[in-house]
């Protein structure tokens, strides 16, 4: 089913201009939530990140856009499945309305949400082998627009496929400065020792919502230390462990980059944590 500026369809009725501007131009956001049991995890966060999103982008926010009418429509949309299953992945994309070319001639917007079923409804630990490899074709630009979810995401495109072609299970993106960014997919965290990191949003890494809460969630591990702080290439090799993180997947430990191999110790204590906070809000 698609959700369309409120009118509930079926896929095969949804349709969508040519002049679409997040098809034309990457002129988009939109929000990965997780919904289980009726309840959307970290739905507050998720709202919050997406107002912010079109107020950096100058799109005007209707004045519907509320929390709770956004969330009565992405209910709304997952009933209107008739599944039974508990667990949805879904998507709320919102692009400028058509006009002009490369200057828009309004800031209004238009909306979509999708939605599809999961089969966990809470994060698991994946204990199969995931291996990654640095993406140094193309860079990510550090900055304020590269921590934001919006649909120009062809450098992620091109690291999925090189991963594929090489037999990867994701790839590791850098910047401009050769810092290493995030995944494909998700937010990098690194453990050595007792250190805890993940880069900095500065360093242009998407301001993930699980990495929001796994930060929160570390300052009160005991007996490690969190940091935002830069991660060098050197510094892969060196780490006892490493994992990815979003809203769908949860934690993924990674467990291979090229010769040197890692642990999931850390990951597996903050799995558990982290399914607790999402239960109890």
């Amino acid at each position: 089913m698609v959700n369309s500026n409120g009118k509930i369809m079926a896929s095969t009725e949804a349709t969508s201009s040519i002049k679409n501007r997040g098809l034309n131009y990457g002129d988009a956001v939109f929000e990965t939530l997780r919904v289980s049991g009726g309840k959307i995890l970290f739905w507050e966060d998720h709202y919050f990140r997406l107002m912010s999103s079109m107020r950096i982008l100058r799109m005007e926010i209707p004045m519907n856009f509320t929390q709770e009418y956004l969330e009565e429509q992405i209910l709304a949309t997952i009933e209107a499945t008739k599944s039974d299953s508990k667990t949805f992945r879904a998507k709320i994309l919102v692009w400028r309305k058509e006009g002009g070319l490369y200057t828009p001639a309004t800031n209004d917007v238009e909306w979509a949400i999708t939605c599809n079923e999961l089969a966990q409804p809470f994060y698991i630990n994946n204990e199969g082998d995931y291996e990654v490899e640095l993406f140094k074709d193309h860079y990510i630009t550090s900055g304020l627009l590269s921590t934001l979810k919006t649909n120009n995401k062809i450098i992620n495109v091109l690291g999925s496929i090189f991963a594929k072609e090489n037999e990867y299970h994701n790839c590791l993106l850098l910047n401009e400065k050769k810092q290493v960014v995030e995944t494909l997919n998700g937010n990098l965290f690194l453990v050595k020792d007792k250190n805890i990191k993940t880069p900095p949003l500065a360093d242009g890494c998407l301001k993930g919502i699980l990495r929001k809460q796994l930060l929160a969630i570390c300052e009160k591990l005991e007996g490690y230390t969190i940091e935002e702080a830069s991660i060098s290439p050197f510094e892969l090799q060196k780490a006892d462990e490493l994992f990815t993180t979003n809203v769908i997947a949860g934690i993924q430990s990674i467990t291979k980059y090229r010769k040197k191999e890692y642990e999931n110790t850390v990951a597996k204590e903050l799995l558990g944590k982290l399914n607790l906070k999402a239960r109890l809000g």
